[in-house]
């Protein structure tokens, strides 16, 4: 049987689920096609079934659908680890805008742009996998906190620069200005999304 053959039976079989049983497709330097329902590595793209048949995971058209999209998902794993909804929504706002095939030029990647040895050392596989990253990027984010004394301040920096960055300067915010002004951003839409939720409360009692 044809490659293409393998592949398209392979999708069929599959097609039945939805992203959240993991489809991924993966096509190597040689152009060869395979489908997985586990992301072994970064090369993997997750899929979604559209009218169209299964095509890769895009993020929403708005910053606002990409909030809505994941905020069950945050809620979900901000309540296993223990970290607010509202601070982990303002990390990946800063440093994604909600996508979750973003990518820098220093090789972080996904919605909390989490770098290879952030990703190996909370066993993300796939950093481009939502639900993989929120879960390494919020374990993270608690373990700075608590080596930081639940300083949100503290422990945003360290996410931006690294933990030795901040120690090495007595626990302070480094005097990088990229830093400063990471931490100024997380720390406004910290603000924010708690108060939308403080309200949103509000209205439901």
């Amino acid at each position: 049987m044809k490659p293409n053959a393998c592949a398209f039976l392979i999708v069929l079989a599959l097609s039945s689920t939805s992203f959240a049983s993991g489809i991924y497709r993966y096509v190597d330097e040689h152009g060869h096609v395979s489908f997985s329902d586990q992301a072994r590595h970064d090369g993997y793209i997750p899929l979604v079934k559209t009218w169209k048949g299964w095509n890769p995971l895009a993020p929403p058209a708005n910053l606002y659908a990409r909030i809505y999209e994941y905020s069950p998902l945050i809620e979900s794993v901000a309540s296993r680890y223990q970290v607010s909804p509202s601070l982990i929504k303002a990390v990946i706002h800063a440093e994604s805008h909600f996508d979750p095939l973003a990518r820098s030029s220093k090789g972080a990647m996904g919605l909390m742009q989490l770098m290879p040895g952030t990703a190996r050392q909370y066993y993300v596989v796939n950093r481009q996998d939502p639900q993989q990253n929120i879960e390494g990027g919020t374990r993270y984010l608690k373990d700075l906190l608590k080596m930081f004394n639940n300083d949100v301040r503290l422990s945003v920096a360290a996410y931006n620069a690294g933990q030795n960055a901040v120690k090495r300067r007595g626990n302070k915010i480094p005097p990088y200005p990229e830093t400063q002004r990471y931490v100024k951003k997380v720390l406004a839409l910290y603000d924010d999304y708690q108060t939308q939720s403080n309200n949103s409360q509000l209205a439901q009692n």
